[in-house]
């Protein structure tokens, strides 16, 4: 059977650090809905987001987890590093320089001493000069040859050494960008090149990137995008580009992961070329015989064209647990899903809401618009002011850490690989501005704060997202909020606390809705019917930031204190 490339090759790269083909750009214009809302409220500008892709070195991971407040961080301390390796380089310059100026002097005394030895030495200065040299100048030349001018940038580079990221958070940015040339549909040479519109500070992937790209998915038997990027780099090196990746190498993961997605044919076509560069290597040669050797088998079987159709059917390329779900969430991410007919359209609208006779809002009511039907999801714009949003992330940023899910099975927090972003709670005695918050919610919604949960702050760096999920526990969750005491998740209020230059969005796949990012605004939504069932068209997620950061806090309502607020019907549905 063929090996698979040399389990050395793959042990050694763990340690040192652990569908169809996508063609021609594109281009994803990701939009706001031009509602009519906006026209009443005076915001006429149709909100384009271009898709702009970031090449950043450091992103998301199961284990460390660097978010953008973290990477500038991180910039800030490469920016130290850039500075303390030029101050070594000049004292390094400046060691060569006295080296060089001794050279030259000594060149030419030696120059003159040479052509009359007796008479240079016949005059006592001289005699003494040579002496001294000799025993007391050439030795502190040589202390000053041998001095280390790397001490300063080696101590600074293993204090700021403990901040740097390690092989994982590496791999979960490979893992990162993969995800979103999924979700987006991009192709690997638009990622390499960085020929993407829009792009503020244009990036590219060099063909010994995507080589590393490749062999980071093929560590996860990922063959899809192994073959994807072994390919680009391939096609980068063809290209003339000067690299220190080896066509045999990529050649020999290449060759494999074509033979593993079925492709026998195209498997024995690069092994050929393999074997053009280098004629000897063992793997290869092995490999080519198994491969003939299937091929043969295929031939006397003599399978019927029909037989061959279904073949090819099966080994057509697909994406790992490539489910339906994950297609309408990926095409509503980039904006591609169902559009609401006129009719349901007309439903919408958008208004001057007071809380329900609210005393606080009689005077100064607040914009509100819809942004679905069923479910119904209402937006309300202005709804936290710019200062309270920067408190809020001030308060959060010293205690982001992973964010958690529910364990269905324990009841218990844990982090999950479905949702990657960062975050942190805060509750309403904490600070002024976050009691504000709760009661501007309570005041909006109707509904008894005191039983919620407290405001949890999310971010989102590139690439971070939260797979389709629930808000509320199902009935076979009986204990998912049993700790609380407070009863099922009833309602979400959603703070989005940023603009996101692309991506991000919040969709339901369920129902074909897409809720872009807007600085200012928070949309709510009921995830319980007022029987007390859950509403399952309300499965939402958050899409990957493509571009950007994403700041958002959320308000998880419960049931308990809103027996009288939102009574009980007698229908299961209502």
């Amino acid at each position: 059977m063929a090996t698979s490339l040399v389990q050395q090759e793959i042990f050694s790269f763990k340690k040192k650090k652990k569908e169809k083909k996508k063609k021609g750009l594109t281009q994803i214009l990701l939009q706001g809905c031009l509602s009519k809302c906006r026209r009443t409220f005076g915001e006429v500008e149709k909100r384009k987001m271009p898709l702009i892709l970031r090449i950043l070195c450091f992103s998301l991971t199961h284990h460390t987890h660097f978010f953008l407040g973290h990477m500038t961080d991180l910039i800030n301390t490469e920016k130290d590093l850039v500075v303390s390796l030029k101050d070594y380089i000049k004292a390094e310059e400046s060691k060569l320089e006295q080296i060089k100026k001794w050279a030259e002097k000594l060149d030419q005394l030696t120059a003159t001493a040479t052509k009359d030895p007796e008479g240079f030495l016949g005059h006592p200065v001289n005699a003494f000069k040579l002496m001294k040299r000799l025993n007391t100048e050439w030795g502190e030349l040589e202390s000053l040859v041998l001095k280390d001018m790397s001490d300063g940038f080696i101590s600074n580079m293993t204090i700021q050494r403990q901040f740097f990221p390690n092989d994982e958070d590496q791999t979960g940015a490979a893992k990162a960008l993969l995800r979103l040339q999924d979700t987006y549909n991009l192709d690997t040479d638009t990622l390499s090149r960085g020929n993407l519109p829009g792009v503020k500070h244009k990036s590219f992937l060099t063909a010994e990137d995507c080589f590393e790209l490749g062999k980071i998915a093929y560590t996860e038997a990922d063959y899809y995008h192994t073959e994807l990027w072994m390919e680009q780099a391939l096609k980068q090196l063809d290209e003339g580009e000067v690299s220190s990746a080896d066509k045999v190498y990529i050649l020999d993961y290449l060759s494999y992961a074509v033979y593993q997605q079925g492709d026998l044919a195209k498997a024995m076509a690069l092994t050929r070329r393999l074997l053009e560069l280098d004629p000897e290597h063992q793997r290869a040669n092995g490999n080519m015989k198994y491969f003939e050797y299937i091929m043969a088998k295929e031939k006397e079987a003599n399978k019927s064209s029909t037989d061959s159709e279904e073949q090819e059917k099966e080994t057509e390329v697909k994406k790992k647990d490539y489910l339906p779900e994950r297609r309408k969430y990926e095409m509503l991410c980039r904006g591609e899903g169902l559009k609401m007919t006129p009719r349901r359209q007309k439903r919408l609208f958008c208004r001057y809401y007071d809380g329900n006779r609210n005393p606080r809002y009689i005077l100064g009511p607040v914009k509100q618009e819809d942004e679905w039907d069923k479910p119904r999801i209402v937006r309300f714009l202005d709804i936290i002011s710019d200062e309270e949003i920067e408190t809020v992330k001030e308060l959060a940023k010293p205690r982001l850490s992973r964010a958690t899910v529910h364990d269905p099975e324990t009841g218990k927090l844990t982090t999950a690989h479905y949702r990657v972003s960062k975050s942190a709670w805060l509750s309403g005695y904490e600070s002024p501005v976050v009691s504000r918050i709760n009661t501007r919610i309570q005041d909006l919604t109707g509904l008894d704060v005191s039983t919620a949960e407290e405001l949890q702050v999310a971010n989102y760096g590139v690439g971070g997202q939260y797979e389709p999920h629930f808000d509320f526990g199902r009935k076979d969750e009986p204990d998912a909020f049993k700790e609380l005491g407070t009863g099922n998740r009833i309602a979400t209020w959603l703070f989005y606390m940023s603009d996101v230059s692309a991506g991000g969005a919040t969709v339901f796949p369920e129902v074909g809705a897409s809720v872009w990012p807007r600085k200012g605004t928070a949309v709510f939504w009921y995830n319980l019917f007022p029987s007390g069932e859950g509403d399952y068209s309300t499965r939402h997620a958050a899409c990957p930031v493509l571009v950007g950061n994403k700041w958002v806090s959320n308000k998880w309502l419960h049931e308990r204190g809103q027996e009288f607020r939102r009574p009980c019907t007698l229908s299961e549905l209502e």
